[in-house]
């Protein structure tokens, strides 16, 4: 663990992505896994980006990271500043002009990405990273932190997407998922790769530029 600003075992990813809700969910164990999750990536010395609000589970994550002297950036459109930022703000915020820009700039600047429980936003932002790596834009490892079995119920429609030809069964392990923060951090830091490319990186690269 950090102690006054030292880290121990510290992770080979310099920033993490965190989608979540705005919201804090029914259950306790959401928010709880929230907390962890920010004092997990400050124990490894990782960064925080997310979506830049102060409320809900991205609140509770980006606190307790800026409490652990880890840096966090968040990424907000202009028009969701009025509803998601609401008291104290932490770290850099960094405005925006729209949703894509949002999620373009938050992947930019991160080395991986992890989604807590979350509604239709969190979803988006989840599976566009997950497509991205599929077609070869990124290869950065994607992480589902499946609190208290959340996202059982998208795992079991990939697994069925896999079964009907919809979804390859390499592409299948661009999702990594465990029901703790540590472990799956740890997972993380383990993946490799193991689907075929649509496009190489080099290749879009060169195509956006």
């Amino acid at each position: 663990m950090e102690m006054n600003g030292e880290v121990n075992d510290a992770s080979r990813f310099k920033t993490i992505c965190v989608f979540c809700g705005s919201s804090q969910g029914k259950k306790v164990s959401y928010q709880e896994a929230a907390i962890e999750l920010g004092r997990v990536l400050v124990s490894r010395g990782i960064d925080l980006v997310y979506g830049g609000g102060s409320i809900g589970l991205m609140g509770l994550v980006s606190q307790a990271v800026h409490e652990g002297g880890r840096h966090v950036m968040g990424v907000i459109p202009k028009t969701l500043m009025p509803r998601e930022l609401t008291g104290v703000t932490v770290g850099e915020v960094k405005a925006v002009a729209d949703m894509h820009q949002r999620k373009a700039e938050m992947a930019r600047h991160s080395d991986a990405f992890i989604a807590l429980p979350g509604g239709y936003g969190t979803l988006e932002e989840l599976l566009e990273v997950i497509t991205w790596a599929q077609l070869g834009i990124h290869d950065k490892p994607v992480g589902l932190l499946n609190v208290d079995g959340y996202y059982n119920s998208l795992l079991s429609f990939i697994d069925e997407a896999v079964e009907e030809g919809f979804i390859s069964p390499t592409a299948r392990y661009i999702i990594v998922s465990a029901p703790t923060a540590k472990e799956l951090v740890k997972k993380l830091e383990e993946y490799v790769p193991q689907h075929e490319r649509v496009i190489s990186q080099h290749s879009w690269e060169i195509e956006q530029s």
